[in-house]
C-alpha cells in the first residue's frame, strides 16, 4: 500500500481532485485529469474496504478490492449511475469524510500478474457498476476496457513490509 499518483498512459494526465462540487449531477466533489505533475491534489492513498483491510507494505494482488482516498480532502474515489458533465459516460466523483464512505468507493484492480508492479499498467473497475475508470481532462468511466482506461503508478510513497523479526519484537520503521 502507499501514498501515489495515477498516470493515465493515454492522455497524459493524472487523476485529480480538489474540494469543488461538480455543478450537476450529484453535486459532489469532482475528479478531473490534469497535466501538471507536482500538485498535491493529484495524491491517492490505496486503503482497503470495509470488508478487506489492507496492511502497510503488502502488495496489492490483481483482483484484489480497494478504495482510493484523496488525500487533501479525506474523499473516496466513488462512481455511481449519475451522467459525467462533459461527455455524459458514467460519473467519477469524490465522496465520504476522512475515508470513510460507501460501497461505491469500492474498485477492483485489474492487472496481469499475481501483484500490480509499479511499471505496470493497471485498470480499475467499479465494484458496484462494472464500469472502467476511464479519462482525460474529464475522468469518468465507462463499462468497455480501451486505451482510455490504462492507469499508472507514478510519483509517490511506496511502502515496503518491516521485518520486525530481526529486532526481537521492537518496531523499527524501514518504509519512507
Amino acid at each position: 500500500m502507499g501514498l501515489l499518483a495515477l498516470l493515465n498512459i493515454k492522455h497524459n494526465v493524472r487523476l485529480h481532485s480538489h474540494d469543488v462540487r461538480y455543478g450537476s449531477g450529484s453535486g459532489q466533489q469532482s475528479v478531473t485529469g490534469v497535466t501538471a505533475v507536482e500538485d498535491s491534489n493529484s495524491y491517492w492513498s490505496i486503503r482497503g474496504t470495509r470488508d478487506s483491510l489492507c496492511h502497510r507494505g503488502t502488495p496489492v494482488k490483481c483482483g484484489q478490492t480497494i478504495r482510493l482516498t484523496h488525500v487533501n480532502t479525506g474523499r473516496n474515489l466513488h462512481s455511481h449511475y449519475f451522467a459525467s458533465p462533459l461527455s455524459s459516460n458514467q460519473e467519477v466523483s469524490a465522496f465520504g469524510e476522512e475515508g470513510e464512505g460507501d460501497h461505491l468507493d469500492e474498485w477492483t484492480v485489474q492487472c496481469g500478474g499475481s501483484v500490480w508492479g509499479r511499471e505496470e499498467a493497471v485498470r480499475f473497475r467499479h465494484r458496484a457498476t462494472d464500469a472502467l475508470l476511464s479519462g482525460q481532462r474529464e475522468v469518468h468511466a465507462m463499462s468497455s476496457p480501451s486505451q482510455h482506461s490504462l492507469w499508472k503508478a507514478m510519483e509517490g510513497i511506496f511502502m515496503k513490509p518491516s521485518d520486525t523479526t530481526a529486532f526481537r519484537g521492537e518496531h523499527i520503521h524501514t518504509e519512507f
